[in-house]
């Protein structure tokens, strides 16, 4: 490459857009260094603090069964150490989950002693960390869309595409340097979606399925794994985006002994041949959400929209709430019926509708009014303090609605027991469910907050215009 075209690309990437970060609204962490844990003050506290991604690809446990990939490996780590120990200091395991991205600033702080992530994770940028030996080497990133579709060959055709990442994606560095090649050929950039920090890798990819999102990037061995769940994934291997990487565990610099440790316990390890049983035993039929406004079912939205918006407007709510609930419970179709009760396009009881004091749920009208008012009944009543952020209080009546309000404010007081965070849903107080019930209520909230999420993407169309013109004035 001549000196010209160097400056050329240093000029045009400087143009780029910078890569947005998803993540929720506040101020920007500090990162203060806290006190070394080596292996001897370790074993000295007998818990071993370990920082995972909250992805449930990589640390999730479902009623007693592991099915994050990171859990078998962290498991036997933990029966390696204690197979060493002297003296009865037997080290157990603290799971602490944090969003990928926070992961590396989590560690620095001394939140943790040992990170893993599961996925491809960069070091660069942090400050006293080190890697272990290669987790797993040799990870391409593998662009994944739905069968049917396009399918792509060459990084060219990405040009203009539009890519949905969950934030710490390790595509998204790729992507920058991919379209500083498609710059020098004055060819349009690759957009980059950076999803809502509610969607981890796995969420994108049953959206990708779904149709609500229609390509991402991802590493072989998850996209992989959940192409046994998800079978409408398609794989275009001939799409080279990256030089392949490697997976790596994370510790403090100066934690060289737990450092030493992990070393010496991956040279023995060996990924164990059932590590997928539980996993696809449990997953298999629950990742299923569609493509809420396919054409029928736009239709269908259209005609109940009125009726939607008026009652949310009187409950304070967002209509496209109560639209993704209507969609999970009945495909929007106001005369559906449930063998135990449940009656019409919010699926709600009777009962639940006369502690409510609507007698008559048959009309549609009446049904949509009798399930908002309970549903803000739940949160007034359960869910309104100001500790929540609005997307984590509806996720909380959503559960509710599914289980229960006291089961779901028992969950809570166990995450706060287990120093998860009471006041967010999404991968802390969901973990307490899924170990305790099961995936239920966990898919429910999933399902619904996905619905909304396709939902809120083309709210522009789906609102009629004379709305938005009051809205304006």
């Amino acid at each position: 490459m001549t000196r010209l075209q160097v400056l050329l690309v240093l000029c045009l990437s400087m143009l780029l857009p910078l890569p947005a970060v998803a993540r929720l609204a506040g101020p920007v962490e500090a990162v203060h260094t806290g006190k070394v844990r080596d292996l001897v003050e370790i074993r000295a506290s007998r818990v071993l603090r370990v920082l995972v991604n909250q992805s449930r690809n990589s640390s999730g446990e479902v009623q007693g069964q592991s099915i994050g990939v990171e859990y078998h490996r962290l498991r036997a780590f933990e029966q390696y150490l204690n197979s060493r120990a002297r003296d009865g200091q037997e080290i157990s395991l603290k799971i602490i989950p944090k969003a990928k991205d926070q992961l590396l600033g989590a560690l620095q702080r001394g939140e943790g002693d040992l990170v893993a992530p599961g996925e491809l994770l960069d070091d660069q940028t942090a400050r006293a960390v080190s890697s272990s030996e290669p987790i797993i080497s040799n990870v391409p990133l593998l662009l994944v869309g739905i069968k049917g579709e396009r399918r792509y060959t060459k990084l060219e055709q990405l040009s203009g595409k539009t890519l949905a990442l969950p934030a710490g994606s390790a595509a998204g560095e790729a992507i920058s340097q991919i379209n500083q090649k498609l710059a020098l050929h004055k060819q349009p950039p690759v957009k980059i979606e950076w999803v809502d920090p509610s969607l981890a890798v796995e969420d994108v990819l049953e959206m990708v399925q779904g149709g609500i999102f229609h390509l991402t990037i991802v590493e072989q061995p998850i996209a992989e794994r959940w192409g046994k769940i998800l079978p409408k994934l398609r794989f275009d291997r001939q799409v080279s985006i990256s030089s392949p990487g490697e997976e790596f565990w994370f510790v403090r610099r100066d934690a060289s002994m737990l450092r030493a440790s992990i070393d010496r316990f991956l040279t023995t390890y060996k990924t164990p041949s059932d590590q997928d049983v539980a996993f696809l035993r449990i997953y298999r039929r629950l990742y299923q959400v569609r493509y809420p406004l396919a054409r029928a079912d736009r239709q269908r939205l259209e005609q109940v929209r009125p009726v939607l918006q008026k009652h949310a407007k009187e409950q304070g709510m967002d209509w496209l709430n109560l639209a993704a609930l209507a969609f999970k419970e009945s495909s929007l179709q106001p005369n559906a019926r449930s063998g135990s009760g449940p009656t019409g396009l919010m699926q709600i009881t009777p009962s639940a509708a006369q502690r409510v004091g609507v007698k008559n749920i048959e009309s549609l009208d009446s049904n949509v009014q009798a399930g908002a008012k309970y549903l803000a009944l739940i949160r007034r009543k359960f869910f309104s303090s100001p500790k929540l952020n609005e997307r984590e209080r509806m996720a909380f009546v959503l559960a509710a609605y599914n289980i229960g309000p006291e089961r779901v404010q028992g969950m809570r007081a166990e995450a706060k027991r287990r120093g998860l965070n009471p006041n967010q849903w999404f991968f802390q107080v969901e973990r307490v469910a899924m170990e305790q019930v099961g995936m239920g209520p966990v898919s429910y909230v999933n399902s619904v907050n996905k619905y909304y999420l396709a939902y809120d993407r083309e709210r522009a169309s789906l609102e009629p215009r004379e709305q938005k013109v009051a809205a304006r004035k």
